[in-house]
């Protein structure tokens, strides 16, 4: 009798190892095939909303195909769909944060901000900086440090770290020495960004500015000047690198090899939308999923769209909307 239940206290003990070590092997093997094929757990997710062309003004009545004299309860309606989001890295304000360049202006805008329950981070598009100096470069940077606690920047281009894997650069095109919507990029700002593109190693690269490098549509009056200084440098590099905009009011994605180019449309024109962009990055590629979010202010939308020509132009096609893009590490 004891020796039957000595054997069966032996087979349990076996049976016991030998589960154990099949499941470690089974589970080391999951793992070694993930990671071979880009696919493992330890991948890192960056997800942050995308805000553009908010124009906000004091205005009562609207201005041309811009509904300014809703540009508040457009941008509160934004912050409200974005606070209900869970877990946002940060938010980007990519330029046009005010309709007229005034100190007043912006400290209306931190009013509003003050508001958003993530830390975020803005450029200045044409309508922030422009010719006659009523807001510039130096009090923008001010007011950026005094009333948003995230910008820690001494210039209105720099970079930073938001997580593990992933550098973000901001840059500021918008020229401010004659009346213009063109934008252009110093050589300053084109070595910065030689500089810190070589030093982010593999990691996936998000580069914010108000002016498109690539243009979703045709515009002379609104195109970068030196888009091609640009474009040699970013050829340099292998990394994913996706381009965050604004300025053309427009719904536009599109791809050039490691390349991914997202313009996002205005928030104070039809189709009065913004973006969620969640970024998957693993050990061989960056999965970008960029998503079109219209606000909830229906009416206005309605009305919005009776304001302009070619509606369809702004709202893009469904793959410029809602779309999924995934870029290789280490092309050629």
């Amino acid at each position: 009798m004891r020796r039957k239940k000595h054997s069966s206290l032996i087979s349990k003990l076996f049976n016991f190892i030998f589960t154990s070590i099949l499941v470690v092997v089974t589970a080391c093997g999951i793992q070694i095939y993930c990671n071979a094929a880009g696919l493992g757990s330890n991948a890192n997710t960056l997800k942050f909303a995308q805000v553009s062309d908010n124009h906000l003004s004091t205005d009562t009545v609207n201005k041309a195909y811009r509904l300014t004299a809703q540009s508040g309860q457009l941008l509160d309606d934004a912050i409200e769909v974005i606070n209900q989001t869970p877990n946002l890295d940060f938010v980007f304000f990519t330029g046009d944060i005010i309709d007229v360049p005034f100190e007043k202006n912006m400290k209306l805008f931190f009013e509003h901000t003050k508001n958003l329950k993530y830390p975020y981070y803005a450029v200045p598009g044409n309508h922030d900086l422009c010719l006659g100096g009523y807001l510039n470069r130096r009090l923008y940077v001010q007011l950026m440090n005094e009333y948003n606690k995230t910008y820690k920047f001494s210039k209105t281009y720099y970079s930073f770290t938001p997580k593990v894997g992933f550098k973000v650069i901001a840059l500021d095109p918008i020229i401010d020495t004659r009346l213009t919507a063109q934008g252009e990029l110093p050589e300053e700002q084109l070595e910065f960004l030689d500089k810190e593109l070589a030093s982010a190693g593999n990691n996936t690269v998000l580069i914010f500015m108000h002016v498109p490098l690539k243009q979703p549509f045709s515009s002379d009056s609104h195109r970068l000047v030196n888009a091609n200084d640009m474009y040699a440098i970013l050829k340099k590099y292998n990394n994913p690198i996706g381009i965050f905009t604004g300025h053309y009011h427009t719904t536009k994605v599109s791809q050039e090899g490691n390349l991914v180019h997202v313009s996002t449309p205005a928030l104070i024109s039809y189709p009065n939308a913004f973006r969620f962009v969640t970024i998957h990055n693993y050990k061989n590629k960056s999965v970008f999923e960029i998503q079109y979010v219209p606000t909830r202010l229906h009416e206005l939308q309605t009305k919005a769209k009776l304001m302009v020509f070619h509606a369809s132009m702004y709202y893009g096609d469904e793959k410029d909307r809602t779309v999924t893009i995934t870029i290789p590490k280490g092309r050629q």
